[in-house]
């Protein structure tokens, strides 16, 4: 094709149904079908990145009948009845694609292939080039010069070339495959018995099918004697193939022509489908949704869409602050009656969890507080050792009243650190439904940099209140009170306190986060939703096999005990491979080891950075690097893990924390699961013990190079953005551009500098610290990374904005709107200054990847709460997600997991998914 901007024919039907049956369901939280329409309309937007100055029509078949029901009363007979869920998206599609501002054809009496093939023809008459897109192999009929087909789905393209090496047959003799073979779906008889290779062989024989009825009487054995007999049954087939060229058409070429898009009715209608991506999308470039737009399409679609109010009034900042608590404690079933009942009248509250402070999987509620309006709160005690003060309060009683207010998804609920508190209720058998607010992850939204998050700090800073630790009411070592032990008196203040301050921070950080439509829909669409996603992924936890690490911890001691000897050996004397003073002496006195760095007390360093550079000369340092990673590999893992098994669940149940990386990126603890090595045979070792159930595999989907795409996007590179569109290795790419050679001429090693160049500079690496990593001179590390910015001088052209915008704002913002707030950006102390640079330049890079692996996991799971398959999200290694999956359902997990990783964002490269399986993580991975 030769033209960089064809007319775009859509065959929207074919890809509604290769949507609906291809794909796994996805529904949004009303219970409508949204998956068709999501992966039409990402079909769509594809294609208008891939080209956008060409103008695009969507096609699809219109209801009822054709000419060929006429020609033949068993057309497409055997087709069930189009499925309930699918039908309904129909609608939304063709509402969504005329928001678009595309031609939208449906046209009755024909099929969508012969307005396709009508208009590819015109268009062809006027030699112009025609790009359809389409995953039904009949359309192959009108591939030509100027025609030529691609599946967005699979990405292949079929040009004359391409139709001649899949089917073995040119455009041209489509038809005539198509007659002889016929087609079940369709239910176009052709010759019985004829397949593929037999339609293949008469055609490269006699032509054409007027050839083959020609020579029928040629034609040997029981397949001769089928078509002698279907004869007339191969004419009706051949015409039931044929698209037709010369349909009817009300419009021309020139009028398929976009118009402007209705952004506020696009809004609403994926705010109705609650496509969370593409509405941040619109609302990052402005655009807001009128209450009588989001009316039209909730009366058209029968469907209310939950929309965050616009324009509401600032809060009281004096009352917030200056309310003065009363808080209550409840003695009686009566009273706990009537604070109950005004809490369902309020129709929300502030809840506060009194609990044991044991881990999340055991921890037990001691007492709950309640707060609807600032400074009053009530606390019910529920299991305190003394409840002299609450004696007619039955505790199991008691929590059987306020159940059915905790689990009615009406009432809304503000919590801080509600995946916690999630935990703690259903220790209890509640499940909390309604939590629309979370004070720990607003304010983490709010300023990913501060130093924690915790209640005592967010109320401080937001409110001016001083809240008090638990620690201030138990005490610490020896003397410390267990939490039952506190009187219901004490508690009441604490935990009314907090939830009293919870409430007030709703109503502050709310409005302050809802200024800014970014910050808000990072909050409100990314960390809220993930809250009960992770909580989820917590309570599955995961099976590790605790033989395979016993026998592990086995073999490392060995190999510590082999590397002692030989450091002994190499030093001359045993020492304390554990002590830096002990080290210092033996490679800096003993060994007289150059002194590559000292400790700001003067001391020659012993760091991690200086054993390396001097591994490079000398074997001590080697062996030292190796006896700590092995060390620090069965301390932490293969003696500790075993420890960490739930004793009823018989897994282990690590916390992922959203609120600690300024990134956005998860963090994993007791135990840390993200930081196993994967690079050494000891580290893949540990992966093996994580295994799945019996009848289950683990399968791990990882965003491939997802930073360097992200940075193609950012910066708008042509070379990045063509290696990536390309599907190019793109640090072979990259090589062959900075080492100047051919790309099928580029070697292993100029690949491996190629490589760390590309994730050197994303991360802010310098020359100098290129040459180090590479092992070359600082001069050719120079003259590689002036070279990589000379051929994309794009991603040189974005670093530069990005730190003139750090400098000048004081922060920079992920793709989504995450702010990353950079407080050295002005330091006067260079080496803190250029550190906030390099922060700067990459921290955009992985805080999207974090914002689209987050986006990935909110779709996945609501699609897994629907029950459509036995698989559960168990792990996340930051672009990793690890699923323990039921044998029967891992190709539908697989295929739905791609498609929702795929299309957790839209870039202006494909976003590409890699899936691997396995009875453990290292051979899923």
């Amino acid at each position: 094709m030769a033209s960089p901007n064809p007319l775009i024919l859509v065959d929207g039907s074919s890809y509604l149904f290769r949507a609906f049956h291809a794909l796994p369901p996805l529904v949004n939280s009303k219970g409508q079908p949204t998956g068709a329409v999501k992966g039409v309309i990402s079909m769509i937007r594809s294609l208008q990145k891939n080209y956008p100055d060409s103008p695009v029509a969507i096609v699809f078949d219109a209801k009822g009948t054709t000419f060929r029901n006429e020609i033949y009363q068993d057309y497409k007979a055997h087709r069930p009845p189009m499925p309930d869920d699918l039908r309904s998206q129909i609608e939304p599609i063709h509402q969504i694609v005329k928001a678009m501002g595309l031609p939208l054809l449906v046209i009755p009496g024909v099929e969508a292939d012969d307005v396709i093939g009508t208009l590819a023809c015109q268009a062809t008459r006027d030699k112009r080039d025609t790009l359809v897109s389409t995953g039904d192999k009949d359309l192959s009929q009108l591939v030509s010069d100027h025609v030529t087909l691609i599946n967005t789905m699979t990405d292949e393209r079929l040009d004359r070339e391409g139709v001649l090496n899949k089917f073995g047959l040119p455009p041209e003799r489509i038809i005539d495959f198509l007659a002889l073979t016929g087609d079940k779906v369709d239910n176009i008889p052709g010759i019985p018995g004829c397949g593929p290779k037999t339609a293949i062989k008469w055609l490269q024989q006699y032509d054409s099918v007027q050839g083959v009825i020609e020579n029928a009487a040629e034609v040997g054995g029981k397949i001769g004697e089928k078509l002698r007999a279907n004869i007339e049954q191969l004419e009706l087939s051949y015409e039931l193939a044929t698209i037709k060229l010369d349909v009817q058409l009300d419009l021309s070429l020139s009028e398929l022509v976009p118009t402007e898009s209705d952004q506020e009715q696009l809004l609403a209608l994926f705010t109705q489908m609650e496509f969370r991506t593409w509405i941040k999308e619109l609302q990052d470039q402005g655009v807001e949704l009128s209450k009588e737009t989001l009316q039209d399409v909730q009366d058209e679609l029968g469907v209310v869409a939950d929309v965050a109010e616009q324009g509401e009034d600032a809060p009281d900042m004096s009352a917030l602050q200056s309310a003065k608590g009363d808080y209550q404690l409840i003695e009686d079933e009566a009273a706990l009656k009537t604070a109950l009942s005004a809490l369902r009248k309020a129709g929300h509250f502030a809840l506060e969890v009194f609990d044991d402070d044991a881990p999340y999987m055991e921890a037990r509620i001691i007492g709950l507080a309640f707060s609807d309006q600032p400074g009053q709160a009530f606390y019910v005690p529920l299991a305190h050792d003394s409840l002299e003060s609450a004696s007619e309060l039955d505790g199991k009683a008691a929590l059987a009243l306020i159940k059915p207010l905790l689990e009615d998804p009406d009432l809304g609920k503000f919590c801080h650190d509600c995946k916690h508190v999630i935990h703690v209720l259903e220790n209890a058998n509640i499940q909390l439904r309604g939590w629309r607010f979370d004070s720990h992850l607003a304010s983490y939204v709010w300023n990913s940099v501060a130093s924690n998050h915790q209640l005592e700090k967010v109320a401080q800073e937001h409110l001016s209140l001083s809240l008090e630790s638990k620690d201030s009411l138990t005490g610490k070592g020896r003397k410390k009170l267990a939490v039952s032990q506190l009187s219901p008196q004490d508690a009441t203040a604490w935990a009314g306190l907090r939830a009293d301050a919870v409430l007030r921070l709703e109503q502050l950080l709310t409005y302050e986060l809802k200024q800014d439509d970014k910050r808000w829909g990072i909050y409100h669409y990314y960390e809220l939703p993930l809250c009960g996603v992770l909580q989820r992924m917590e309570r599955q936890g995961v099976v590790v096999d605790a033989a395979s690490l016993a026998g592990q911890s086995k073999d490392l001691a060995n190999r510590l005990a082999e590397i002692e000897k030989a450091v002994y050996d190499q030093a001359g004397e045993e020492f304390n491979l554990g002590s830096p003073k002990q080290l210092q002496a033996i490679l800096f006195e003993k060994l007289e080891l150059p002194v590559i760095k000292k400790t700001p007390k003067g001391q020659p360093s012993t760091a991690e950075a200086v054993l390396q550079e001097l591994a490079l000369d000398y074997e001590l340092p080697s062996l030292i690097m190796e006896h700590r990673g092995m060390s620090k590999l069965k301390s932490t893992y293969t003696d500790k893990l075993p420890a960490q098994i739930n004793p009823v669940t018989g897994r282990i149940h690590s916390r992922f924390q959203q609120a600690v990386a300024a990134t956005g990126r998860l963090s994993s603890t007791d135990p840390n699961l993200q930081n196993i090595p994967i690079r050494s045979e000891a580290g893949r070792k540990i992966r093996q013990a994580f295994v799945a159930e019996k009848g289950y595999k683990l399968l791990a989907a990882d965003y491939s190079q997802v930073e360097l795409r992200i940075m193609a996007h950012l910066s708008g590179d042509k070379g990045l953005l063509d290696a990536f569109a390309n599907a190019q290795d793109v640090h072979k790419a990259t090589a062959a551009e900075v080492f100047g050679v051919e790309l099928e001429e580029v070697s292993a090693e100029q690949r491996r500098r190629a490589k760390a160049i590309n994730f050197g500079l994303i991360y802010g690496m310098s020359a100098f610290g290129l040459a180090k990593q590479l092992k070359i001179d600082r001069h050719d590390a120079q003259h590689y990374v002036d070279k990589y910015f000379e051929r994309y001088p794009g991603v040189s052209d974005y670093m530069e904005r990005t730190r003139e915008q750090a400098e000048e704002q004081g922060y920079v913002e992920t793709l989504f709107g995450r702010r990353l707030y950079l407080p050295d950006i002005k330091a006067g102390n260079g080496m803190l200054r250029k550190a906030a640079q390099r922060t700067a330049i990459n921290a955009p890079m992985q805080g999207t990847a974090a914002d689209i692996i987050k986006q990935a996991m909110v779709d996945i799971d609501q699609w897994l709460k629907t029950g459509v398959l036995d698989a559960s999200m168990v792990l996340q290694v930051h672009d990793e997600l690890i699923f323990e999956v039921a044998e029967a359902d891992i190709e539908l997990l697989s295929e739905g997991v791609r498609f929702r990783m795929a299309t957790a964002a839209a870039l202006d490269v494909p976003l590409v998914v890699d899936i691997g399986t396995g009875d453990n993580w290292d051979e899923a991975h």
